[in-house]
C-alpha cells in the first residue's frame, strides 16, 4: 500500500532538509536552571563538570554557565573590573532531561534543586536563553557606584582638586556626579567622573 504525503508535508520536509544543510546547526539538549546555596555558584559549576566527566554524562550534559557580567568597582581611585553574577544563587545546565542526569546533578553539592513546576524540572524558552547569553556579552560594563547624594566628597583630579563639596547629582550610565563646590562664597555645581573624587569617611 503506497502512502501519498501531503503537499503540506513534502514542502516542510524540503525545507527542513534545506535549513539543515544550509543554516546552523541546534544546538542538542535544553537549558534547565539549578538553583545553589548563594556564592557557591562556580563551585557547583565545576563540580558538575567533574561529575560529568567522571560518569561519563558528556554526551547528554552539554553546558554549564553561571550568567556574569562586568562591572567596574572604583577602589581607591582606582577602576578594577569585576564579575558579577546576573542571578545570584543559580547555575544554567544544557542537557539531555533523563533519570541519571537528573539524579548526578540535582545531588551535586550545593545543588538545591532545579526550578520545577509540579516536581518537574522546566527547561528555559530559546528566547529567554538568547537574551541571557548575549546579555553577558553584549552589555557594557556597568561602573558600581558606592557613592550617594548628599556624600561629602574630596576631589582628586583636575582643576579643582582638593576642594571638598556635596553631591548634587549622580549620573549611573555617563560614570559622572555633580558637585556643589563652595568657592568666592558661592556654591558652583561641578561635573566629575567617579574616579576624580573620593568620599569623605
Amino acid at each position: 500500500m503506497v502512502t501519498r504525503v501531503s503537499l503540506r508535508d513534502r514542502l516542510a520536509a524540503k525545507r527542513a532538509g534545506a535549513t539543515g544543510e544550509m543554516g546552523e546547526e541546534k544546538p542538542k539538549g535544553q537549558w534547565y536552571v539549578l538553583h545553589t546555596y548563594s556564592g557557591y555558584e562556580n563551585k557547583v559549576k565545576r563540580s558538575i563538570e567533574h561529575r560529568v566527566e567522571a560518569l561519563d554524562l558528556g554526551e547528554r550534559v552539554y553546558e554549564t554557565v553561571v550568567p556574569t557580567q562586568d562591572e567596574i568597582e572604583i577602589r581607591n581611585s582606582q577602576r578594577h573590573t569585576v564579575q558579577k553574577k546576573v542571578f545570584p544563587g543559580y547555575v544554567l545546565v544544557r542537557m539531555e532531561m533523563d533519570d541519571d542526569t537528573w539524579y548526578a546533578l540535582r545531588n551535586t553539592p550545593g545543588v538545591t534543586g532545579f526550578v520545577n513546576v509540579n516536581n518537574k524540572p522546566v527547561p528555559l524558552s530559546e528566547v529567554e536563553v538568547q537574551s541571557i547569553l548575549k546579555g553577558m556579552v553584549a552589555a557594557p560594563p556597568k561602573v558600581k557606584v558606592t557613592f550617594a547624594l548628599g556624600d561629602t566628597v574630596r576631589i582628586t583630579d583636575g582643576p579643582f582638586a582638593d576642594f571638598r563639596g556635596e553631591i548634587d547629582e549622580i549620573n549611573q550610565e555617563r560614570g559622572k556626579i555633580k558637585v556643589l563646590v563652595s568657592f568666592f562664597g558661592r556654591e558652583t555645581p561641578v561635573e566629575l567622573d567617579f574616579l576624580q573624587a573620593e568620599r569623605e569617611t
